[in-house]
């Protein structure tokens, strides 16, 4: 794989692009034998797909869990992390059946996505065991789903459908929920910020229906990139858990390029110099690797992207075979069920040899025979950065994979320090179970599956019965003898958006037929299916004619504009109260509850594939508050005279400062940079003072603000570095240009940042 990367660097015009190889030396297998207690006719199924012995640290979770010990087996991708808990699932079930026909030990399956669920599915019929297996989630039908609860013994399904079905309708469950053995939490380390938050909040109500059957199920998580596991999966699941983490499978030699695209010949917002964007240069480098018959999976950050880059690289491959086109597609959340499975079901029949994915192809989905990863731009966290490295080298081979840099300072710094990224773990799981915003959904949905009690309270939190009270005198809850009853006539369980989207989704329709094209998430309906956004759909352009958010309707007609579009919005920010602060010298760092208000209120259009904007479109759409925690610092008039700024435009300096420190906060918290947002003033009106501020873009906060203040001095040190080494003059989208800039990146003064910065490092 390093001669590919070779190959690659050496195209004419590619000089230099190159910026890091990384080689991780191959690694041989330590195998145990399979455990006493382990169904024979499991292991006769194992070893006829070639599992003739397990690996040593398959064995010790799956002992583990079968004493009844919850565990997190934290080992790398593809190291049959499945085996461990299928092992003793089947094997439950299988021995516990008193006669025939009766169902066995239950085991329910959470996945992130359906489509880990799907391929879950997969690998568990392949096995061919006597268990009833089956899904339960927003693609199952009725029959299935009542076959679901009163037959199957291995459910597979997901946090949302826990939450929303499984747990409201738990007395018809009552079957499965009273026989549950094992539940099994995989790619755990999924659930951070709300999510995991939620997600936490969900198995607490989980473990409390199951107790009210009698059953005590053993929890077993799964992760291949989580940080300090056992204290990332007791604060998930609330219980002691046992952390696994010697991997023993063997792994080919894995080389890791870091790739930094060229400067053009176009300037974006203010003349700032731009770089090739991430999304062209990975559809290049994808129609290299395929014409090189390299099984090549692309990760692209957005939806359209993905679709933008199948399409660029297979007009690429045509020029060189017509009949490579058809094995290039595009994967994304947003396309019906069916066909999400054909083109799973393509890409590992060998059918598709380059596949232009978003991160719902991130997770643990068990792709045979990939060689290569391309990632157009950092996926956000070291953990996802090695998930997505992961997928290639599945069957034991050699494996590639390609960081190729947006535009961006996080990227511009990962690719020019590759110790921070290569050199460092992966970052510790931030969520907060006990946020209020939280927590109280969650106990009005336990109280309506089943009155709380107060000894119950507990298994919520220590903030639970502040919370229930709270819930009390606003009449969401009513107290009685035996407790907090839920007596509202809404579902309870739709008090609570676990994913924080903001609502139903938004339908995208097509104008002259009424079909439904594909969905967006209500919270991003402003931005992306607001009158006049271009939306692309597996290949096909759209522009959307009208947005109706009460409906949760966007109309849309087939178009071909020759440029995309970016919504741009404003923000104003206000004090609510602050928890903590660090005194800097004269300066000041805080971090508490914040006010944030948004406003949509134009959109770009920019020309593909330069980027260049070319026009803008102002919007009327309504306002939007956020009650969250932010973290912020201020620098007195005083301190900035005597270190000469009378001359320095402030405001540009603390716009430029403040983007930055956006950017480079997700290398110290598991956040990305869309997660957070931010707000800087020369003079603030609940500060008096130049002030500048970082906020969690989720209502209550997800934990990167505290994050970002526990970890200042690093953060703001790579925040000052990041301006500093910048090869631009005047500040560009690799140091203190945001994307997502309300007030078009103006003003900015990129040498004023360095010198602000330095007066807040001074102490």
């Amino acid at each position: 794989m390093a001669d590919v990367v070779d190959r690659l660097a050496a195209v004419p015009g590619r000089e230099g692009r190159l910026t890091h190889l990384e080689r991780l030396p191959a690694r041989p297998a330590r195998h145990a034998p399979w455990p006493e207690w382990a169904d024979q006719t499991v292991v006769a199924a194992y070893a006829a797909r070639g599992v003739l012995e397990p690996w040593q640290h398959q064995v010790v979770a799956a002992d583990a869990a079968h004493a009844g010990q919850h565990v997190v087996l934290a080992t790398g991708t593809a190291s049959g992390k499945s085996l461990a808990y299928q092992l003793p699932a089947l094997t439950a079930a299988l021995t516990t059946r008193r006669s025939r026909g009766q169902r066995g030990a239950t085991t329910l399956y959470l996945a992130p996505t359906k489509a880990l669920a799907q391929d879950q599915l997969t690998g568990l019929a392949g096995l061919r065991v006597d268990v009833r297996v089956t899904t339960h989630d927003g693609d199952s039908g009725r029959d299935q789903r009542e076959w679901a609860r009163d037959h199957a013994e291995y459910v597979l399904t997901n946090p949302d459908m826990l939450h929303h079905s499984l747990l409201p309708g738990h007395e018809r469950w009552r079957d499965f929920l009273s026989q549950l053995r094992y539940v099994v939490v995989d790619e755990c380390h999924h659930y951070r910020g709300v999510f995991g938050a939620h997600v936490a909040q969900v198995l607490r109500r989980l473990r409390r229906i199951c107790a009210a059957y009698g059953a005590r199920p053993t929890f077993v998580l799964a992760s291949a990139t989580v940080a300090e596991p056992e204290i990332a999966a007791t604060r998930l699941t609330g219980l002691d858990v046992l952390a696994v983490t010697g991997d023993c499978s063997p792994r080919g030699e894995v080389a890791v390029a870091l790739w930094q695209p060229a400067l053009t010949q176009f300037t974006g917002e203010n003349g700032a110099p731009l770089r090739r964007a991430a999304s062209s240069e990975a559809a290049d480098l994808l129609a290299d690797l395929v014409t090189d018959d390299v099984r090549t999976l692309a990760f692209i950050r957005s939806r359209r992207g993905a679709e933008q880059v199948a399409m660029t690289a297979a007009a690429l491959v045509a020029e060189v075979d017509p009949s490579l086109p058809e094995r290039i597609a595009a994967y994304r959340g947003g396309y019906l069920p069916e066909e999400r499975r054909e083109l799973e079901c393509a890409l590992r029949s060998g059918e598709l040899t380059g596949l232009a994915a978003t991160n719902a192809l991130e997770l643990g989905i068990d792709v045979s025979g990939l060689d290569a990863v391309l990632m157009a731009g950092f996926p956000g966290t070291r953990a996802a950065f090695w998930q997505q490295v992961g997928r290639a080298g599945r069957s034991g081979g050699d494996a590639l994979g390609v960081l190729v840099a947006r535009d961006d300072p996080l990227d511009t710094f990962l690719v020019t320090h590759p110790e921070a990224l290569l050199g460092q773990p992966v970052e510790a799981t931030v969520f907060d179970p006990t946020n209020p915003y939280v927590l109280g959904p969650h106990l009005c949905a336990a109280a309506a599956e089943i009155p709380l009690t107060e000894s119950e309270l507990s298994l919520f939190g220590p903030t639970a019965r502040d919370v229930a009270d709270q819930l009390t005198r606003a009449g969401l809850l009513r107290r009685r003898t035996r407790g907090w009853f839920w007596t509202d006539r809404r579902r309870a369980s739709d008090l609570a958006d676990i994913r924080s989207a903001g609502g139903p989704p938004v339908a995208l329709v097509e104008a002259e037929t009424g079909r439904v094209i594909g969905t967006v998430d209500s919270g991003s309906a402003h931005s992306t299916a607001h009158a006049g956004a271009v939306y692309v759909h597996r290949g096909e352009t759209w522009l959307v004619e009208s947005l109706d958010l009460h409906e949760h309707v966007a109309v849309i007609g087939r178009a071909d504009p020759p440029y995309s579009t970016t919504a741009r919005e404003t923000t104003d920010i206000s004090i609510v109260a602050e928890h903590d602060h660090r005194r800097w010298g004269d300066c000041r760092l805080s971090v508490g509850q914040v006010e944030v208000t948004h406003q949509v209120v134009s959109y770009l259009l920019r020309r593909q594939p330069s980027g260049e904007v070319i026009g803008e479109e102002p919007l009327d759409l309504p306002e939007r508050s956020l009650r969250t925690t932010g973290v912020w610092w201020t620098v007195p008039e005083h301190a900035l005279d005597e270190a000469g700024f009378a001359t320095v435009d402030l405001p540009g300096a603390a716009h430029a400062a403040e983007h930055c420190a956006i950017g480079l906060l997700p290398l110290f918290a598991t956040c990305d940079r869309w997660d957070i947002g931010g707000v800087s003033t020369a003079v603030h009106p609940d500060t008096g003072q130049l002030t500048v501020f970082v906020y969690d873009g989720h209502p209550g906060g997800a934990g990167f603000a505290e994050r970002g203040f526990s970890a200042a001095r690093e953060w703001l040190d790579a925040t000052r570095e990041t301006i500093a080494a910048c090869e631009c003059f005047d500040g560009c989208p690799s140091c203190v240009q945001s994307p997502k800039c309300g007030n078009q990146n103006n003003p900015l003064d990129k040498a004023g940042a360095i010198r602000l910065l330095d007066v807040l490092l001074a102490d």
